[in-house]
């Protein structure tokens, strides 16, 4: 018996040994601090907050090796890939997700996020029409509505020193995205509560902790464990909520009722799901279980992160105020002291408020890590990147890539007015990641976020300090603590 355990152990670390080094001289550096058998499986370990340091710590180390490493979990080799242009030839050469991904089709199946690259493809083009900028003007409406609604909630915070306002902006997103998907208006005594978007909350935590465990990321293993059947508990709560949705929508188109909401501003607009229902109902292209898949995808990819990049906006500009200052001047230049809706004319005139949060997207990248299977070997710049193996392209990395200058880690929204200051690489800036799957919602995000902050610093003046901010990776960047700001009203 123990020569038999003695030959396996000895075994398992040739093989190991020689699937490492079975790699051509094209291959890039190795991150340094590999152990015998298990690589750097033991620095991805520790807790969503542990993770996301790690995540940093690879980004810097693999800047200064050139862009690439390789990192080894187990016998299993993966690529980290922080320069913009390699980044790119990535995101375009293999479009197939990593098997991680897999940990959300439960909940969101083979939606946009989520689908193998067949079902992709087809998605995509039935979809596209629903995010034209037709559509998306059409919910100018709602943006505003929202707003409003926002600005109203905050009123009971002013003066009263610091709070979390992620609780206000997280609530105000669901509700703005289930409108826009669903046409479901998200209050009190509607078919959504806060059952539905604690759900949301426990799900995404639910699928970083069966990352960070492997032994979990075997299907017969997880089906078994605890954690499991919280994922069921929460499922169950989520698909309820959008098959109810979807099959009384259904029902009335096909009793030939116009589904259509009208907005307090009384503009009128088509939402997400009545759109894929009228491409189901009338030519079949997509069936029901398609297209709840998609409804979930959207409105878990709209709310949570448009949450966060308000939250983690709203405190930097809080940190600094001449930023802020010159926002509100801007504001007077389009608005004056009318308090009215925000049009798509005025979005384009917002020119600072659009540099603001994109540089708030280059600080604190809300979705960090994006991960590919190659499904070919991959010629970069310098390196050949072997196939069968996983790439993750490391956003944080990428926004920090010596490409951006040597002030890269600044927060300076002046360097998005003037093109000489931005970097040629157009993939520099990866927020809404690159190439062929780039997020379909990018327009939908910065309407809506354009407009939220608009109504809310014409009322409100912030405080924050973005120097205390404690992160963490829960499938998207999160703040543990740090977060929070106070709130004055603008006299005007």
């Amino acid at each position: 018996m123990l020569t038999l355990a003695l030959f396996c152990i000895t075994f398992a670390l040739y093989w190991t040994w020689w699937h490492r080094n079975k790699k051509s001289k094209l291959e890039p550096p190795a991150y340094p601090g590999a152990l015998p058998l298990i690589g750097h499986a033991h620095l991805l370990m520790g807790g969503s907050i542990s993770l996301w340091n790690t995540i940093k710590k690879m980004s810097h180390n693999s800047i200064k090796m050139g862009g690439v490493i390789t990192v080894s979990v187990g016998p299993r080799i993966v690529y980290i890939v922080t320069d913009p242009e390699d980044s790119l030839t990535v995101a375009n050469a293999c479009l197939e997700k990593d098997i991680i991904y897999k940990f959300g089709k439960p909940w969101l199946g083979e939606g946009l996020l989520t689908g193998k690259v067949s079902i992709w493809k087809r998605h995509r083009k039935l979809i596209n029409p629903a995010f034209s900028q037709l559509v998306l003007d059409g919910f100018q409406g709602v943006f505003n509505s929202q707003s409003r609604r926002l600005v109203k909630d905050l009123e009971v915070e002013v003066g009263k020193g610091p709070f979390d306002h992620l609780v206000y902006t997280r609530r105000n997103a669901l509700e703005t995205v289930c409108l826009t998907t669903m046409g479901v208006d998200f209050c009190e005594n509607s078919v959504l509560n806060s059952q539905y978007e604690q759900a949301i909350e426990h799900i995404l935590s639910i699928m970083i902790e069966r990352v960070q465990k492997p032994w979990l990321h075997m299907d017969f293993i997880y089906s078994w464990s605890s954690l499991k059947k919280k994922e069921n508990q929460c499922l169950r709560i989520l698909h309820n909520m959008s098959n109810t949705v979807l099959q009384a929508r259904k029902a009335a188109y096909l009793n030939n009722k116009k589904n259509r909401l009208e907005a307090s501003s009384g503009t009128k607009f088509k939402a997400f799901l009545d759109l894929l229902l009228e491409l189901s109902i009338e030519t079949g292209a997509i069936n029901d279980l398609e297209i709840r898949e998609e409804v979930d995808t959207m409105i878990v990819a709209a709310h949570d992160t448009t949450a966060n990049v308000l939250m983690y906006t709203l405190v930097l500009i809080g940190s600094y105020p001449k930023v802020q200052e010159r926002i509100f001047e801007e504001l007077q230049y389009v608005f004056g002291d009318d308090d009215r809706d925000v049009t798509k004319q005025d979005l384009s005139r917002l020119v600072y408020l659009e540099a603001v949060l994109k540089e708030s997207l280059r600080i604190f990248p809300i979705v960090p890590v994006t991960a590919r299977i190659l499904d070919k070997d991959v010629k970069l710049k310098n390196y050949t990147l072997t196939a069968g193996r996983t790439c993750f392209l490391f956003i944080y990395g990428i926004h920090r890539h010596p490409i951006w200058g040597d002030d890269c880690e600044e927060f300076k929204p002046e360097r998005w007015l003037d093109t000489a200051t931005l970097p040629s690489c157009a993939t520099a800036f990866a927020a809404f990641h690159m190439g062929k799957r780039v997020c379909i919602g990018k327009p939908f995000a910065f309407m809506s976020m354009k407009t939220t902050l608009a109504h809310l610093l014409r009322h409100y003046r912030v405080k924050g300090d973005h120097s205390k901010i404690k992160a963490k990776i829960d499938m998207v960047l999160k703040s543990v603590y740090g977060h929070h700001i106070s709130i004055e009203r603008r006299t005007r």
